[in-house]
């Protein structure tokens, strides 16, 4: 069973309160506990003060904004949810994100860090994936998130868990959108790799509560229809035209999340297909 409460006096601080994080904060905020949200933009410190988020400008262009609050800073569990920006530079562009933000903590008494990284980690091996997995990425979105995810994890000064979300979809997320009416779209055959948003919650509150730091999660839903099964009950819950998927299988992977269901999560979803109406 997961477990979900954490005492009143913890502190979370989430260094970017977008799709995800905002969410999360109003979670956490639920149970009582303080919360300390981020905006690159100064124009949406109110929107969030609004619900309850102690609100902060932390902008990292790539470096940190010299005006920022160290405040931000203190507290238990620091959760880093902003991407990789789609940039010619993203490599040197991300990395000197991280290693900025990485001084930043050092010089504070964060000792628990949870990184949102993503399955884009991972190269198209045509076959199943695990955390063990270090085939380099063709994508310089998952290289500059495998560089990410080692500058963390060999800090020192604290311990970081990584979780790697598949395709985040859910409420406005309305996957069956994408393909819409399109013809002869490729990879009909190849395996989707997705999670809900709520289970994207569940995980992030089970590392906290269960105080389960140092490691790596696969997170997606355990169960993997094929892309053209998949994208047509999409299309058919929220009365979408169906695409056509030609029955092809080039590249691909099978995301395996047996190590976190191990460590004791139980996924709301098991199914991509069963988020579809939620």
């Amino acid at each position: 069973m997961n477990k979900t409460t954490l005492e009143t006096r913890y502190r979370i601080g989430i260094l970017g309160c977008g799709w995800l994080g905002l969410p999360l904060s109003e979670f956490f905020i639920a149970q009582g506990l303080e919360v300390k949200g981020s905006t690159p933009s100064p124009d949406k410190l109110q929107a969030l003060q609004e619900k309850g988020i102690k609100s902060f400008h932390i902008n990292l262009d790539p470096s940190l904004n010299s005006d920022y609050n160290s405040d931000f800073f203190d507290t238990d569990v620091l959760i880093i949810n902003f991407p990789p920006k789609r940039r010619d530079d993203i490599l040197d562009w991300h990395t000197q994100q991280i290693e900025s933000l990485v001084s930043a903590i050092r010089k504070s008494k964060i000792d628990k860090i949870i990184f949102i990284s993503s399955t884009s980690v991972y190269a198209e091996v045509n076959g199943e994936v695990s955390e063990l997995n270090e085939e380099t990425p063709a994508k310089n979105s998952g290289k500059a998130l495998r560089i990410a995810e080692e500058l963390l994890l060999e800090e020192p000064s604290f311990r970081t868990t990584i979780i790697r979300f598949g395709g985040l979809i859910g409420y406005d997320r309305k996957p069956g959108r994408f393909f819409a009416g399109k013809k002869n779209l490729k990879n009909g055959d190849v395996p989707v790799n997705l999670i809900h948003r709520d289970d994207c919650i569940g995980i992030i509150n089970h590392v906290i509560t269960n105080n389960i730091w140092g490691e790596t999660f696969n997170a997606c839903c355990p169960e993997h229809p094929r892309r053209k099964d998949f994208y047509k009950a999409a299309a058919e819950a929220h009365h979408f035209e169906i695409p056509e998927f030609l029955s092809n299988k080039d590249e691909f992977k099978i995301v395996n999340c047996d190590k976190l269901i191990k460590s004791g999560y139980s996924f709301l979803y098991q199914n991509p297909v069963d988020c579809l109406i939620v």
